[in-house]
């Protein structure tokens, strides 16, 4: 990344980097960042750099998926046990369902410029993201098309708690059509072609809030 190149700049270019595949006139150098730590709480270590984009991979193929769930008595198992215990609403058979419908919700939201449903649904700072990225979409008279044919699988990878802070992190696996045009029409990214794509996204939640729902917080290519 270039000297003085501003971090906002960098953010915006992460969460089109997904969704609009390589967008040319928005897209530039990829660059990785860390997510931010829990609100007043020290950094999770999630093994690996967690930034708050949206970063899918294309999988060339079918990748093998374990179960939904982590193996009972594992470390992610023994975090989700801890969770419940914290707030007796939490289900991880129920989040997983839930995580497949905020996928689908927020992948569909970015692309149709919602942004009362990516408010709902995304913390303050990605949602900041979100809506730099779509304005910079929008002034540039593009328009992006996603379609998710399939979520072919969705597992709880990690989960851990800090404080009254938790933080889960779902693997998903899609098949996807993503396409961006111009103001012309034209096909500038993405192809008509379904294409597989592995994600990691970081779901948080508050456990003594009232409020139920378990926001994305951050997003890497698995």
């Amino acid at each position: 990344m270039d000297h003085g190149f501003p971090i906002a700049i960098v953010l915006l270019v992460m969460v089109a980097g997904f969704l609009i595949l390589r967008l040319r006139s928005v897209l530039g150098k990829r660059t990785g960042f860390e997510r931010p730590p829990l609100p007043d709480q020290p950094r999770v270590d999630m093994r690996g750099p967690m930034g708050p984009m949206i970063d899918g991979t294309a999988a060339p193929t079918r990748q093998p998926v374990g179960p939904p769930l982590p193996p009972p008595y594992s470390p992610t198992a023994q975090a989700l046990g801890r969770i419940s215990a914290m707030d007796r609403r939490f289900d991880p058979a129920k989040f997983i369902e839930q995580a497949e419908t905020a996928f689908r919700q927020v992948v569909t939201a970015f692309a149709q410029g919602d942004l009362p449903t990516l408010h709902d649904l995304l913390t303050p700072t990605v949602f900041s993201t979100f809506e730099q990225a779509i304005a910079t979409r929008n002034a540039a008279g593009e328009i992006h098309t996603t379609e998710i044919k399939a979520i072919v699988a969705a597992t709880i990878d990690e989960a851990e708690i800090l404080g009254d802070h938790a933080a889960i992190i779902v693997r998903f696996v899609s098949d996807q059509i993503n396409l961006t045009r111009d103001k012309e029409g034209n096909v500038i990214a993405g192809t008509e072609a379904m294409t597989e794509m592995v994600d990691l996204w970081t779901f948080e939640r508050n456990l003594k809030s009232a409020d139920p729902v378990w926001r994305l917080a951050a997003a890497r290519s698995g």
